[in-house]
């Protein structure tokens, strides 16, 4: 499809944040430290909100992690951060939300993988504590079906089903059409029991990205539930960052999709927000939605001065990822602009003259000048060895000065 056309799913609300109908896709992260270590997990949480998470997903695995939600929403409202906290549980999620009823409330949903509720009999009833506790207090629920813990009851029910008919499709095929039937028989379950689906969101997590396109295209076709994008175990760097980004627009694309998230996996000591980034930038290339100023520059060749010129547009991008945050705030609007930063004579001044605001330095042996094009107009030609702080400068009154009666 060549334009974009969102399909209205039923709204849910979390906290504050309203998921599904036509809101704007919503960008999700999840902390790695340890939840219990409260200090350390206040500080994630406040830096993933602070970079742009709109939901924030912590383990929940203990009794100790459960007691320490409330304090942790606590400390980050005494700064000033009010982002929804979601619980994500396994194995023993029925249990903890009953003995730590403060972190059943304090927490605005609750993900639940129905691979990971019990087996046999235990599945159902398990399940079915969990959401009774959710309608108790009026929470959203994620029913979260990974691929690597898949409900291995309806896998072998669904295998042998299989085998059973004239021409079986091969096994991979049934585990793809299983995730589907995980996520959408037990939101029929979970609304059974009295959950309404105003509080459901479904997701059905793919390692592969082939495979995680086919499965959310079989899911959005079979149910009306807010769903929940994301590439499971994407991978490290560049690899992660592709494979998110090649899956994800399609599904998009195609108007599916109400929340993302981009897993990452971070090098040693690596900053968790990366990730938030990532699904920021997925999202405002597709014009989806606006976090900040995007900058267009050029990747450089012979005819640039490398140094220079690849010096100033990562000190413009550096620039407009600190002062963004409180660009949307003090001047709403500011994060639809276009800065260009560009590299020599050839495509410099066009471009510029594109963006709302853009600077064409000199190329190799070009005279030194570089013009500043604003609205389209050349304003100003900078000259010497302070280009880059003038033009910061100018970027910074250019938005004040546009934005400021917003």
């Amino acid at each position: 499809m060549t334009n974009y056309q969102r399909k209205v799913r039923t709204e849910v609300k979390v906290g504050d944040v309203v998921i599904g109908g036509q809101n704007p896709v919503v960008v999700q992260s999840m902390t790695n430290t340890p939840t219990d270590d409260i200090k350390a997990t206040t500080k994630q949480v406040a830096d993933l909100a602070r970079a742009g998470s709109e939901l924030v997903r912590l383990t929940v695995n203990t009794d100790k992690a459960a007691r320490a939600i409330p304090i942790i929403n606590d400390r980050l409202i005494a700064q000033g951060i009010n982002v929804p906290l979601i619980g994500d549980f396994h194995f023993n999620g029925h249990k903890l939300l009953a003995d730590n009823p403060e972190c059943a409330q304090v927490l605005a949903k609750y993900r639940i993988n129905p691979g990971n509720v019990g087996r046999g009999d235990k599945h159902d009833t398990q399940f079915a504590s969990m959401i009774e506790i959710a309608c108790k207090y009026n929470k959203a629920v994620r029913i979260g079906v990974n691929w690597g813990s898949l409900d291995q009851d309806l896998l072998a029910r669904m295998l042998d089903e299989n085998s059973k008919i004239a021409k079986p499709t091969d096994n991979k095929a049934v585990m793809k059409k299983a995730v589907v039937r995980s996520a959408t028989e037990s939101a029929r379950f979970a609304e059974s029991i009295g959950l309404p689906a105003s509080s459901i969101i479904l997701s059905c997590k793919m390692s592969h990205v082939q495979d995680l396109m086919e499965v959310y295209e079989d899911l959005a076709s079979q149910s009306n539930h807010a769903l929940h994008l994301g590439l499971t175990e994407a991978g490290m760097g560049i690899k992660g960052t592709v494979a998110s980004t090649a899956a994800l627009s399609i599904i998009l694309q195609q108007g599916i999709g109400d929340t993302i998230r981009v897993s990452l996996t971070p090098p040693p000591g690596g900053d968790r927000t990366e990730e938030v980034l990532v699904a920021q930038e997925i999202l405002q290339s597709m014009d989806l939605r606006a976090f900040s100023p995007q900058v267009t520059s050029c990747p450089g060749c012979g005819r640039t001065d490398s140094t220079a010129y690849l010096e100033l547009a990562d000190q413009v991008q550096t620039f407009i990822r600190i002062r963004s945050p409180d660009w949307r705030i003090k001047y709403p609007g500011s994060e639809n602009i276009s800065i260009a930063v560009m590299g020599c004579i050839v495509n410099g001044p066009g471009e510029s003259k594109h963006a709302d605001i853009g600077i064409s330095l000199p190329g190799a042996g070009e005279t030194e000048a570089a013009p500043v094009y604003i609205d389209g107009q050349k304003t100003k030609t900078l000259k010497g060895s302070n280009i880059k702080q003038e033009f910061l400068d100018m970027i910074e009154a250019y938005i004040a000065n546009r934005f400021s009666g917003n």
